[in-house]
């Protein structure tokens, strides 16, 4: 490969990771929107219908489709079931209650829940810098849910609760994919992770928000982002991206998402931002980039497993 070569590949993958952060920026509010025309749930499952569909064709054109090993099955049950689908579900309930800029803060706290999360269940040693980092990270966490701990704010309470079961969700699914020896890439398995996710989501939308629900302008405009893009194009992009550039460089470079997704928020939704989101946000990315700064390989894993 020529130098030239080698260069402009790599503005066409700086560019591809730059893109991404714009799109998982802007689906916040535009998930958001989805939620308020959608029953939570069921967005969720039709997220994953239209994100399946989108990836089978995908992995079919790149001819890579096959029925999974025995030994990948376990993968894509965990991720189905909690990066995806507790993910999704949890953290759409909690739009309907949040705004989307202070949401996904906290959703994208996740790595600081990998740390104890890994040590415990892998045995992994855990640096005191890594351990100070979760201090960090928590505190973050604490100061953006502050203003909400009072009588009037349970509903937000409950919101924040659910947006801390879906990072540690996602955390335990990157625990359990660390030690996973995969049979197939992550691409081809994508499509069935998120048949899975449709899969499970779609009796719990029946059973908590009754039948399909009429889907209006809003709605529909919003799965036709979330699903193919934000989703589908998302996943691809981001397993694209890991080809070429350090575990590290992606992870620190994702951390722009939630800020960019503020700013947004802020200007398409009317969001406030306060003193106390800001303050969080700074102590959250902190916390994130010194738990992670110890364990390249934490962070790689991390993104290998990364849809949203």
């Amino acid at each position: 490969m020529t130098a030239a070569r080698f260069g402009g590949d790599t503005n066409r993958h700086r560019w591809l990771l730059i893109f991404l952060i714009l799109i998982w920026a802007i689906s916040w509010p535009v998930i958001k929107v989805g939620v308020t025309a959608v029953p939570a749930i069921w967005f969720g499952c039709l997220r994953y219908m239209i994100a399946a569909f989108c990836l089978f064709a995908l992995v079919a054109l790149r001819r890579q489709l096959a029925f999974p090993s025995r030994s990948d099955w376990s993968l894509i049950a965990v991720s189905g079931a909690l990066q995806m689908a507790a993910y999704s579900a949890l953290t759409g309930l909690a739009l309907t209650i949040l705004p989307p800029g202070r949401a996904s803060v906290l959703a994208f706290s996740t790595p600081i829940w990998v740390v104890p999360l890994a040590a415990w269940w892998l045995h992994e040693r855990i640096s005191q810098l890594a351990m100070f980092g979760v201090a960090v990270g928590l505190s973050g966490v604490f100061v953006i849910a502050a203003p909400s701990l009072h009588v009037e704010g349970k509903d937000q309470i409950a919101a924040y609760g659910m947006l801390m079961g879906a990072a540690a969700a996602w955390a335990i699914s990157i625990v359990f994919v660390r030690s996973h020896r995969f049979a197939a890439t992550t691409l081809a398995l994508a499509p069935w992770q998120m048949l899975v996710a449709a899969a499970l989501l779609l009796p719990l939308a029946l059973g908590i928000e009754g039948s399909p629900p009429p889907i209006g302008a809003s709605g529909a405009a919003s799965l036709a982002y979330v699903g193919p893009i934000a989703t589908a194009f998302a996943y691809w992009a981001v397993v694209e991206v890991g080809r070429h550039f350090q575990a590290g460089t992606i992870s620190m470079a994702l951390l722009a998402t939630p800020s960019l997704g503020i700013l947004i928020s802020a200007l398409t939704l009317g969001e406030a931002v306060g003193a106390s989101l800001i303050a969080g946000v700074v102590l959250i990315a902190a916390g994130i980039r010194l738990a992670t700064s110890t364990s390249d390989r934490q962070v790689q894993s991390h993104q290998r497993v990364c849809d949203r």
